[in-house]
């Protein structure tokens, strides 16, 4: 049978039914966690929509240090066919195809076909307004890095970075069988539903460390104001153009682990996970033993006296 319980405290379930499947809440994300998670969401929204509104400035990336017409490894362009129609086209390195209507190509605000990198409705402003971009992105660019560091301060204090998220030795021996579960979208249930598996922990670190981290600085390296402070990193990377390069292909990266993140949400309980990031409580399933029947007592056997062993003095 099954039996839904009441808001329980953190940790701690409701006395469930006497037999069954009995479901439970547990306090699983605390307030700070949510209100850094949905600043998160906010902040790489904004981000990547204005970042693509300064991109439409000018949509090619090339690497090193120069910006030579012919050597850009992306290109989005606009040309005119024979019947004098705007064709839009993106180039990757020698590959190239027709991408009107969506990159290179796309609708104006009064509907007529316009030369744009990237489309109005995914751009912040939708006009082609560099300045306003900028001032959109450097904002939430911060926003992104003192939610950040706030994230990371309170996750070390907390230990939920070492706990949580820091793989350990069964993780790690376990690998095989979680990539199996995942191919078949096979989710654990009850408590082991709380813990992370070796893959998220690898997919969370990763976001964090390699990506967090290194669109952050590729972002300064792409500053003229930095090269003083940056110039190692500039050089290292091969150059300001490779910075915008690489900065750009992590953006990409960002987008699609949300992606996969919004799918997990969406097949392994979406009502369930969004209530735990909303309100902290995540419901997980408990099994509860079946009842035992008393045993019903024997009746009392009665030992006969041991025979009294005869004195040999009296022989």
């Amino acid at each position: 049978m099954n039996a839904s319980s009441a808001v329980a405290t953190r940790g701690a379930s409701v006395t469930p039914e006497p037999s069954g499947t009995a479901a439970r809440l547990i306090y699983r994300h605390t307030l700070p966690i949510r209100i850094m998670h949905w600043i998160n969401v906010i902040a790489l929204t904004l981000m990547l929509f204005s970042g693509l509104q300064i991109f439409n400035a000018h949509p090619y990336l090339y690497w090193g240090n120069r910006s030579d017409q012919g050597t850009a490894w992306l290109a989005m362009d606009a040309h005119q066919d024979a019947a004098g129609n705007l064709v839009g086209t993106t180039r990757i390195g020698q590959h190239q195809v027709n991408s009107t209507g969506v990159l290179g190509v796309s609708k104006g605000s009064d509907g007529t076909p316009v030369a744009r990198g990237f489309p109005s409705w995914l751009t912040v402003p939708s006009a082609g307004w560099l300045a306003m971009g900028r001032r959109w992105h450097f904002f939430f660019a911060w926003v992104f890095v003192l939610n950040g560091l706030c994230y990371i301060s309170y996750s070390i204090a907390r230990r939920h970075l070492q706990r949580d998220m820091w793989p350990t030795r069964a993780d790690w021996r376990g690998i095989g069988r979680s990539i199996l579960d995942h191919i078949r979208f096979r989710h654990p249930h009850g408590a082991e539903a709380l813990r992370y598996n070796i893959l998220q922990r690898l997919a969370y670190l990763t976001v964090i460390f390699i990506f967090g981290v290194g669109i952050v600085l590729m972002g300064l390296a792409m500053s003229p104001r930095m090269d003083a402070v940056l110039s190692p990193l500039v050089e290292a990377v091969g150059g300001r153009q490779s910075a915008r390069s690489i900065h750009f292909i992590v953006a990409w990266a960002f987008v699609a682990f949300v992606l996969i993140h919004v799918f997990e949400v969406l097949i392994s309980g979406v009502f369930n996970q969004l209530r735990g990031m909303i309100t902290g409580y995540y419901k997980v399933d408990a099994v509860v033993p079946e009842p035992v029947e008393p045993a019903v007592p024997a009746d009392p056997v009665v030992a006969e006296p041991a025979p009294i062993a005869e004195d040999p003095r009296h022989e």
